[in-house]
């Protein structure tokens, strides 16, 4: 075995530059495809950071900004200083590239307030009433902020202690109020399935959405006490934790706060259930049992046969499949982002898709590069036939195909107006077919082509806001935007996803009484025919998602029913509906009301909501505009110390310091940032710290450190009888004992750069320059020898400390540079990835006091089979050319590689069976491994035993591995040879020497459990058997989340 014993450590360093870390050289991208020349418009209140060309779209959403801000100041009670940051995106994709926020922005999310700077952070939405109620909850949450880290007796700290619920929940009462048809329909959802949360229960977010229950919370805990409430209670609860503020801003214990919630919970949406049996119209087509709980945006083919939805089928992804519409039987994929992998994501939050007039092509839009795509795939194959960017429409969903095949309609998003589109897909260019300040959305053709109905908020943007709220209204008009025709039915409802039927009757969904029906207006007489009576309703993810479909041939219909938290698709055929007519302008959205048990209870939220149109916009000089500066300062510094100090007469003082500081540095849009950490966990020579630059600015991240890191080993030394002179003339016995430090540090400067391609793979490069030296210290504690009797002694007394500078290693330096190609869209489960496919090909090219070239390849699958997955892994890491070989050597031991290899008594089993420790070292090695993983204890969709804390994976493994030298090796020993080229032999047994052993993979099989600590922590604990003739079952830990 080649190795050098000099400077172990340092060789351990260079490893740890990152060659083998699977926790750091994985992970998807955030990539910025676009670079966007934002400008500053100031406000009374606020600075806002966009790239709009349109100021009139920014001026009038400062003046909204401006409302909020009153209304949420005049309920709060408080200020925040200074102009507070609004970064404001046109659209959803361009959102999803901010630096301002560092994680991920899935499809879902619709805004982000983040704490450091207080940066309120969202895009335009596809309609009015979307961007106006993302922007006032997005509000709430900066005064959220301001009012604890800013506050008297609470700091950035105290947020830790406010539920998730209680902060988004707020958010939400704040600014939609206490009449939400949707929220509501939630709660009927619960009362009826018999699943009415205690406050403790809401804490489990997985089950209980914080949005829709905290914001009923809030309309309760108001209802009850007045909104008078809100402030002291929050701030109690960031100071003091959930429970002592209720004891003392409220008089109750949580127990009894929660009795007084659920009971009123019941009562409360229990009064609209009636005799709790739903009402159920036509029959399931697509559940649980073929599909998943999110069965979503059902569209049927124009020849009555298939239907293509979304659904979360696989567990870990939305995907579109398609159905026989005869027994839901599932026929294909139609389209995967993990399949389509240079695909960011798909638009299914509020959007569906369109089939083609001869039923064989599907149209849909996906998320690529930053802007929306048009997909059109052939239906039974997935095969891409189109998939293109729209020049002029950035943003864009809801396809409608034309009945000639020659035109998809598009709701479309430019410059902060939603209009309707018209895509001809031989040029390839758009035409807009309307121009207004309204939202238009679900576009929808006449069997002939001739008409267009659709959904618009014409009427209500005109004539005000019904409870602070946007409403639509149903519209129709010709294909080139003319006579347009607004449809006054249900004022004040949402009248959305109009279909037309065989008799060109619209067929379409409405809220009108609190709850969520299908409704059918008969254009000819104006009447208008309730089709279902539904408990919950018929819903998508929002109030705005499509959630129906008409076969226009038979009248067939295909909604998306909402029940026990999961999204079912039904059809029904015309005979089974209700066929009941109700009055065009009756509305009555008392079911649509959360709790309130206290009707004298001050409510001054819903009233300001009701009141909002009524708020006058600023005067155009109240707005300026100047130039973008990027305000580079500290965002965050934190930290601690610790110092001790040992005084002796005979030794003087010795001081210890543990502590640290770190801080972060940044500017407003997140482009550039600086990172410094400063520690010391001993003495003032144990100081260490570095600095990290990194630029976001263009489609190349890149960045820099410096770093001075000092690393201690302890050896111990001699313990005995010594003797020591304490200056008065005298020699006397002590008990000596001496232990050794050694340190190496590290002075580093180094460069990284990466090249996002798409979310899921990237090209990377990095460089770093290093220099080590080191130094040895003898520590020597000194004890009062206390005779023990047969010539022994024993420690007494403590004395001090001598301590003696005995070493000094050579300094030497290291350069290194290196560049990987890395591929990542895996889904992670509980412990382990469950779904995707992750690889690395890279490089690693070192110099100075060692030369040699690193190469890695990484490769790993997995696959999800509900209720279990398997997993694959194949690697290869190895040094090449230099002196590679003299670096403390590889170990296939670690059970990150191969379990049941690195205890004693795996040893004992490799000793059996003619194999020794040499045989599992080497500069190269091959590892390869099989994994059976069943989640085990967690969510109840994904696991076998439902639990809300206990997350974990149990699993049954195949590892394997090599390790060696020289590829030789895997043939045979490499053998000592002779001048002649010889092998040498023992003179004694006249056996050949053997210069390295033959390198035989080693393979072994058991089984672990993986158990996820709160997200802090995975611990896995295993039992392997290594496959030898030899053998027994051997136990081991790893600390590490699954590969």
């Amino acid at each position: 075995m080649k190795t050098k014993t000099l400077f172990l450590l340092v060789a351990a360093l260079i490893l740890a530059t990152g060659q083998l870390d699977a926790q750091q050289y994985f992970g998807q991208n955030k990539p910025n495809y676009e670079k966007f020349d934002f400008k500053v418009y100031l406000s009374p209140e606020f600075e806002i950071y966009s790239y709009l060309k349109d100021p009139e779209v920014v001026q009038q959403f400062a003046n909204d900004a401006e409302k909020w801000y009153k209304l949420h100041q005049s309920i709060l009670a408080d200020t925040i200083r200074g102009k507070n940051p609004i970064i404001l995106y046109n659209d959803h994709a361009d959102f999803q590239q901010t630096n301002a926020i560092s994680g991920q922005i899935g499809t879902g999310t619709g805004g982000v307030t983040e704490a450091l700077k207080n940066r309120v952070v969202l895009p335009l939405t596809m309609s009015n009433e979307q961007t106006h109620h993302v922007l006032g909850h997005e509000l709430v949450h900066a005064f959220q902020y301001n009012m604890v880290i800013q506050g008297d007796s609470t700091n950035l700290q105290n947020l830790g202690n406010l539920p998730l619920w209680m902060v988004e929940g707020l958010a939400e009462y704040m600014s939609i109020g206490r009449t939400d048809s949707h929220t509501a329909m939630w709660m009927r959802d619960a009362v009826l399935n018999d699943d009415v949360p205690s406050l403790k229960d809401l804490n489990n977010y997985g089950k209980y959405f914080p949005y829709r229950y905290g914001q009923v919370f809030w309309s309760f805990l108001t209802g009850w006490k007045g909104d008078d409430i809100i402030r002291p209670f929050f701030i109690a609860t960031a100071r003091l934790g959930f429970e002592r503020a209720c004891q003392t801003v409220l008089g109750v214990s949580q127990k009894e706060l929660s009795k007084l919630w659920e009971d009123s919970f019941r009562q409360h949406f229990g009064s609209f259930l009636g005799d709790k049996k739903e009402r159920l119209v036509g029959k399931e087509l697509i559940g649980e049992k073929n599909g998943g709980k999110l069965n979503i945006a059902p569209e049927i083919s124009p020849n009555g046969r298939y239907v293509i939805f979304l659904s979360e089928k696989d567990v870990f992804t939305t995907d579109l499949y398609l159905a026989d519409v005869r027994d839901g039987k599932i026929l294909s994929k139609v389209a995967s982002t993990q399949r389509d992998g240079h695909i960011d994501d798909f638009n299914y939050i509020e959007s569906s898709g369109a089939w083609s007039p001869d039923s064989k092509r599907f149209a849909f839009v996906g998320v690529s590069k930053g802007d929306n795509i048009l997909i059109i795939k052939e239906a039974e194959s997935g095969k891409t036939v189109v998939e293109t960017p729209i020049k002029g429409l950035p943003a864009f969903n809801n396809p409608a195909w034309s009945p000639d095949g020659k035109t998809i309609l598009l709701t479309g998003l430019v410059e902060g107006q939603v209009d309707l589109f018209a895509y001809d897909l031989k040029s390839k260019k758009i035409r807009r077919i309307t121009d207004t300040p309204y939202s238009e959305m679900h576009p929808a053709w006449s069997a002939d082509g001739s008409k267009i109905v659709f959904s618009t908020d014409q009427l209500s943007y005109e004539n005000g806001r019904n409870n602070g709220k946007y409403t639509f209204n149903l519209a129709t008009m010709d294909p080139d935007g003319a006579n347009l025709e607004n449809i006054g039915i249900f004022p004040g409802a949402d009248n959305l996803n109009p279909e037309l039927d065989t008799a060109g009757n619209i067929v379409f969904l409405s809220n009108r009484d609190g709850f969520r029906n299908l409704y059918r207006y008969e254009l000819s007489s104006g009447k208008v025919f309730q089709l279902t009576d539904l408990l919950t309703g018929v819903s998508g993810i929002t109030q705005y998602a499509p959630a129906i479909s008409i076969d226009r041939r038979r009248d067939k219909v295909l909604y998306t029913y909402f029940s026990d938290n999961s999204y079912r698709i039904f059809q029904a055929r015309p005979e089974d509906f209700l066929n009941r007519e109700v009055d065009p302008q009756a509305v009555d959205m008392a079911a649509a009301e959360l709790i309130r048990i206290n009707k004298k209870a001050p409510d001054y939220v819903n009233k300001q909501l009701a009141q909002i149109d009524q708020l006058a916009n600023l005067p155009d000089s109240s707005f300026n505009t100047i130039k973008y500066k990027p305000k580079f300062k500290l965002d965050y510094l934190g930290g601690g110390t610790g110092i001790g100090v040992g005084t002796s007469n005979t030794f003087g003082t010795t001081t210890g310091v543990a502590g640290g500081v770190d801080m972060l540095f940044s500017d407003i849009l997140g482009n550039n940032q600086l990172f410094s950490s400063l520690s010391l966990n001993g003495e003032i020579t144990d100081l260490g710290g570095g600095v990290a630059y990194l630029n976001r600015n263009n489609r190349i991240q890149w960045g820099a450190s410096l770093s001075h890191i000092p690393y201690r080993s302890f050896g111990f030394g001699n313990y005995g009888l010594d003797e020591r002179d304490f200056g008065d003339g005298g020699t006397y016995q002590v008990v000596a004992d001496t232990f050794y430090i050694q340190r190496i540090f590290q002075e580093q400067i180094g460069g990284f750069a990466s090249y996002p391609f798409s979310t899921k793979l990237r090209v990377e490069a990095s460089g770093a320059l290093s220099f080590y030296g080191s130094r040895l210290d003898q520590y020597v504690n000194v004890y009062q020898a206390i005779p023990a009797g047969g010539g022994y002694y024993q420690p007494g007394a403590y004395l001090g400390q001598e301590r003696d500078k005995v070493g000094k290693g050579d300094p030497f330096g290291l350069w290194n540079v290196g560049a990987a190609l890395v591929g990542d869209n895996s889904s992670f489960g509980l412990t382990a990835p469950l779904t995707g496919h992750r690889f690395r090909l890279g490089f690693d090219q070192y110099g100075g006091e060692y030369n040699f070239t690193a190469a890695t390849a990484d490769f790993r699958i997995y696959k999800f089979f509900k209720p279990v997955g398997v997993a694959f892994r194949a690697m290869h890491y190895g040094r090449y050319g230099g002196n590679g070989d003299e670096l403390y050597p590889l170990y296939i031991g670690s059970p990150w590689y191969v379990r049941g290899l690195g205890s004693n008594s795996a040893q004992d089993i490799l000793t059996a069976n003619g194999k020794d420790f040499n045989q599992l070292v080497g500069s190269k090695m091959l590892v390869a491994n099989a994994e059976l993983r069943i989640p085990f204890t967690g969510p109840e969709q994904l696991s076998l035993i439902k639990s809300g804390f206990l997350f974990s994976d149990l699993n049954f493994f195949i590892d394997g591995g090599a390790a060696f030298y020289e590829f030789d090796q895997l043939k045979g020993p490499i053998y000592k040879l002779d001048i002649n080229g010889n092998p040498q032999t023992n003179p004694t047994t006249g056996e050949p020497l053997v210069l390295e052993p033959e390198a035989k993979p080693i393979f072994t099989a058991g089984v672990s459990l993986r158990v996820n600590l709160f997200g802090a922590l995975v611990l896995e604990p295993y039992y392997a058997f290594p496959l030898l003739k030899e053998t027994h079952g051997v136990f081991g830990l790893n600390i590490v989340p699954g590969w």
